[in-house]
């Protein structure tokens, strides 16, 4: 099969924030993706997803199936753009299509969908100026995030407020700092934990993953910070979370989680792969922080190859997973 590597090459922006470059992939990941389609008989080219000609890049690709890990350029529905030329020049691709995609990263519509669903989520409310009344219905700590973000960019420790002082100072920071809303939520104390999905055939969960931040108490970070996903294991900076997988999860405890995963992969509309983000309370609700439907597949530091790894699978085992999982998606529209 001739494949296309749709990318976004991770490179830094000097007048861009610190994190601007955090969701792009890095050449060691696209290198890796790429073997492991070779591997597995196939041809690779690629494309990266930031040039001008994108368009006239894939109509001359003539690829059977592009393999997306972009990310997108610019804008509140990046993720979605490289679906939406491929849907426009009906080129089959891997993973989530483009509503699924724009949702995932819209935190504060995918949370109006899970409340819809009984997903439990958070409680929340969107700021637009940074000079709204906060609901009384909110109870401190709360949390404030970018509404249009992942990989925890504009989140540090100080993201954390006990008071309505530090949370508006923090809300305007986000605001002006990344032309978007801000999304205000309770912050819950818990275990962190991360559920990934591959589906091949059938919706497999993989074995849930535990992130324990006791180890890190250096840094000064105590939840997955930006700094604690851009600089995983520096010693020198404390960022040394000790990873469960599986999660230290009673049976019960762990079916709960799993199916929350799944209910809100169907929920978003994901398909093939994505990575749902849990706050397990002290009173064991399983809070869905968010979903990503284009999780990092660094073979070293990823979150969702750790998964597949504890699952027995090796790296070229999720690259064919992932792609089969498209080439039978693909078969079944065409009958």
């Amino acid at each position: 099969m001739k494949v296309a590597l749709a990318y976004n090459l991770k490179k830094e922006d000097n007048t861009k924030p610190e994190d601007y470059a955090s969701e792009f992939d890095s050449e060691e990941t696209i290198g890796a993706i790429a073997g492991a389609l070779r591997s597995r008989g196939h041809n690779v080219e690629y494309v990266e997803a930031s040039q001008p000609n994108l368009l006239e890049a894939f109509k001359k690709s003539r690829a059977d199936m592009v393999f997306n890990i972009a990310e997108g350029e610019k804008g509140k529905y990046r993720e979605s753009e490289i679906p939406a030329i491929l849907d426009f020049l009906g080129i089959p691709y891997t993973g989530s299509g483009t509503l699924s995609l724009a949702v995932a990263l819209n935190k504060a519509l995918t949370k109006k969908i899970l409340k819809a669903d009984n997903i439990p989520t958070p409680a929340f409310q969107l700021f637009t100026t940074g000079k709204e009344v906060l609901d009384p219905q909110l109870k401190f700590p709360l949390i404030i995030k970018p509404n249009f973000e992942g990989s925890a960019k504009g989140i540090n420790r100080s993201n954390v407020v006990e008071n309505q002082k530090d949370l508006y100072l923090k809300a305007r920071e986000l605001i002006d700092v990344y032309q978007q809303e801000a999304l205000v939520e309770e912050f819950i104390e818990g275990k962190e934990l991360t559920v990934g999905i591959l589906e091949n055939g059938t919706c497999n969960v993989l074995p849930i993953l535990e992130i324990d931040f006791e180890s890190a108490k250096k840094s000064g970070e105590f939840f997955y910070s930006w700094r604690m996903k851009e600089f995983q294991g520096d010693d020198v900076q404390g960022l040394t979370p000790t990873f469960h997988c599986p999660a230290r999860l009673d049976s019960q405890t762990e079916k709960l989680v799993k199916d929350t995963a799944v209910k809100t992969h169907r929920a978003v509309g994901c398909y093939g792969i994505s990575r749902t983000d849990i706050r397990l309370s002290k009173n064991n609700i399983p809070y869905v922080l968010e979903i990503n439907p284009l999780p990092g597949l660094n073979p070293k530091e990823s979150n969702f190859p750790i998964m597949a790894y504890a699952a027995g699978m090796k790296y070229d085992d999720i690259i064919e997973a992932i792609l089969t999982s498209a080439y039978q998606k693909r078969k079944a529209e065409n009958g």
